[in-house]
């Protein structure tokens, strides 16, 4: 891994780090009632809101617990494909997804899930085929080639149960399931985990 891919993972886990700490100063805030202005507080649109006050006000306070995992796990998502394309790319080029390094098989399913994006009609999520893999198979690629991923993390194994942990905790919130105080726990251990492993 290139000294500026070191960096550049390094200041992705100052960021979640951050990122765990504004969620603990949310959780603090909600128990006490209080607002510390650490964040800027988002919600729906102008033209939105007219539609959204019309749900139950229980619905609408899940929904914004909610939204804190759901940001949690995008970030986390979006820095292991990062990181993948990042260490795939300096070691085999910016054509790594069609080489030896992606099994033929997944090359074959992403292929179909981008015909089936494209045949729906609808915007093309992304131009890059890792955007369409699954959670589980972002897993298998790192763990498939930890030749390369091996100077990064510091076990397959351990990958393996936390981002198997991670895709269960993905469930919930993908859709629209409120996470049990256990499993909200779970999530921050796990995050934790996960950035030990980059240590």
């Amino acid at each position: 891994m290139s000294s500026n891919s070191k960096k550049e993972a390094a200041i992705k886990v100052f960021g979640m780090t951050n990122q765990l700490i504004t969620e603990d100063l949310s959780r603090v805030a909600r128990e006490q009632e209080i607002e510390l202005g650490h964040t800027v507080l988002g919600g729906p649109t102008t033209e939105e809101q007219q539609y959204y006050s019309q749900f139950d006000r229980a619905v609408r306070k899940e929904a914004s617990e909610m939204a804190r995992h759901y940001q949690i796990f995008y970030c986390l998502e979006k820095s292991i494909r990062e990181l993948i394309s990042d260490t795939l790319e300096d070691a085999e080029g910016a054509s790594w997804w069609d080489g030896s390094r992606i099994t033929p098989h997944l090359q074959g399913e992403v292929k179909k899930r981008i015909k089936r994006e494209k045949d729906s009609g609808m915007t093309v999520r992304s131009e890059d085929p890792l955007d369409f893999t699954t959670f589980g198979e972002l897993s298998g690629i790192i763990t498939g080639n930890w030749d390369l991923f091996g100077g990064i993390l510091t076990s397959p194994k351990a990958v393996e149960r936390i981002m198997g942990n991670l895709n269960s905790l993905r469930g919930p919130i993908a859709h629209c399931s409120p996470l049990a105080e256990d499993e909200v726990l779970r999530l921050q251990l796990s995050l934790r985990d996960w950035f030990r492993q980059m240590e």
